[in-house]
């Protein structure tokens, strides 16, 4: 098969493009700045300039293409205002939807996140569990999955929606945040870490991709993409620590003293601009359970994630060694 992907620059879409090319696909990536995708190139994926609010450069892009997966996103950045969010995270997503109808693109896979559901009250939670989403991101992200259905719904394209729990894997750094201070015994527990956080290993993640790009029966669908266990965040730290031979942290804070300060922080720091060195999103990273049900994933595709958790994490920490991140 042809496929583009969008955000082929960033971690999760620079592995789902390298993915699909060892599975013989003939890989395009779709960039703004093409000095940033030299090594996608050197990887043999072509690479062509655009922009994925401008449909003429989308169009040409996709010419022959016969899967279009949009993994590009605007993450988590305290200067930003709410409108840049939605121009990527929603505007742009009808944009493809509709272009790809237009150039006879045969299916777009839609990278959402598991986030639109916010806190779940009564684990594990599937594709039907209410939306509730926390900020900014969440919001723009639910937003990207509406006008998306009603984009497809409008032009007849088969539409597949994808919701990825945490991602993680050599490369990462999102949860480098995490893997790298308990490697180097920095990491200070707030709470019990009881709650669950549901991770994805990269290449389980890049799997279900294109499994929710090829399979049949996917089309129209909405897909929990996450790893076979699901550990609390205790266990996470736990293996860690372990792996990384080092003790566990040896410091342990009240979760709400700290989710007040963090409110505190924001306060000041967001009217001027400045990100804020706590936050009340990070507190709640140890307070909020993350977990989910993949069963429809497991039947309708046989998606059948393979890398347990600590099997997953010894691999991302051997990255990190051999590029001296710790």
């Amino acid at each position: 098969m042809k496929a583009l992907v969008t955000g082929a620059t960033g971690f999760t879409g620079g592995h789902l493009a390298r993915h699909l090319r060892r599975k013989g696909d003939t890989v395009r990536a779709i960039v703004r700045d093409p000095a940033r995708a030299r090594d996608l190139a050197a990887d043999d994926i072509e690479v062509v300039t655009g922009d994925l609010q401008d449909a003429a450069s989308l169009e040409r892009a996709m010419a022959g293409v016969d899967v279009v997966y949009n993994i590009a996103a605007l993450y988590r950045e305290a200067a930003l205002p709410a409108t840049a969010y939605r121009l990527v995270n929603a505007d742009a997503v009808a944009t493809i939807v509709r272009t790809a109808r237009a150039a006879g693109v045969s299916r777009v896979v839609h990278c959402s996140t598991v986030g639109v559901h916010g806190d779940i009250a009564h684990p594990p939670a599937n594709e039907d569990a209410p939306l509730s989403p926390g900020d900014v991101y969440q919001e723009t992200k639910v937003l990207g999955e509406t006008l998306a259905r009603a984009a497809a719904v409008e032009t007849g394209m088969p539409l597949v929606i994808a919701r990825p729990t945490g991602i993680y894997g050599p490369g990462d750094r999102r949860l480098f945040k995490l893997f790298g201070e308990i490697a180097r015994g920095r990491f200070v527990m707030l709470g019990s870490g009881r709650n669950f956080y549901h991770l994805t290993f990269i290449d389980d993640l890049c799997a279900g991709f294109r499994l929710c790009g090829t399979v049949p029966a996917a089309a129209g669908q909405t897909y929990i993409l996450g790893g076979a266990e699901v550990p609390t965040l205790a266990d996470i730290v736990r293996v860690t620590a372990e792996l990384a031979g080092v003790r566990g942290p040896r410091l342990r804070l009240p979760v709400w003293p700290v989710w007040l300060a963090g409110a505190a922080c924001e306060a000041v720091c967001r009217p001027l601009g400045i990100e804020p060195p706590l936050y009340r999103r990070r507190v709640d990273f140890f307070r909020k359970s993350r977990a989910f049900d993949i069963s429809r994933a497991r039947r309708d595709l046989g998606f059948a994630p393979e890398v347990p958790i600590r099997e997953g994490i010894r691999r991302t920490l051997e990255w990190y060694r051999e590029h001296r991140w710790i």
